[in-house]
């Protein structure tokens, strides 16, 4: 028997603003977690990768670099762990352009140049993690990337907390805000619903 319109209608409308309610709520916890910095004594600084060029991290990339090296002098980790692979034709993977930034500023690197997008790029760490036995990480990556990060290391099994950079093409100003927001909660919904990696940020990993 077919439905009465009204009450298709009203299903219909049900639907929307379920969705709508979820969305609101992913992108409010996207801001919320951009927000925080939490880097509590860890087994390794995790930076996320991004463009490098023929070696040279590019200014998103640099800022993360930055922040990270700020979190090991402070003591947080003993060792930062950059990630992020190359394109074809790259000398340097984007973890080898961090670690070799890093090194040159007397920070203990160690450099995992596998994965094209965060998920890959977590998975090698998580591999990492397991082989050397290490537990805890903080990740430095934009603050709009935070959430999505965190989650998929924890799905993962690493116990991470986020520490974003502050500076930056990805925080130059509210509008900026506002469109990475709107990407990320995006990106982090597809996430939740496929478990794959959908890239958003500023030349994310």
């Amino acid at each position: 028997m077919l439905l009465p319109f009204r009450l298709v209608r009203r299903l219909l409308a049900a639907v929307v603003l379920a969705l709508l309610l979820v969305v609101a709520g992913t992108a409010t916890r996207v801001w919320w977690v951009a927000r925080a910095d939490a880097h509590p004594r860890s087994d390794a600084i995790v930076v996320l990768g991004a463009s490098q060029f023929d070696g040279r991290p590019s200014t998103v990339f640099r800022a993360r670099l930055q922040h990270a090296r700020q979190l090991y002098e402070e003591g947080v980790a003993p060792r930062v762990v950059t990630l992020g692979g190359g394109a074809p034709g790259d000398r340097y993977t984007e973890a080898d352009a961090g670690a070799r930034f890093l090194t040159e500023r007397g920070v203990k690197t160690v450099a995992l140049g596998k994965g094209r997008n965060t998920l890959q790029s977590l998975e090698a760490l998580d591999e990492e993690f397991t082989r050397r036995g290490w537990k805890t990480a903080v990740i430095v990556t934009d603050p709009w990337h935070a959430l999505r990060s965190k989650r998929m290391a924890g799905d993962l099994g690493i116990d991470a907390e986020t520490s974003p950079s502050r500076t930056g093409p990805a925080v130059r100003d509210r509008g900026t805000e506002v469109r990475y927001i709107a990407r990320e909660t995006a990106a982090y919904l597809y996430y939740r619903v496929f478990r794959r990696s959908s890239e958003a940020g500023p030349h994310a990993v």
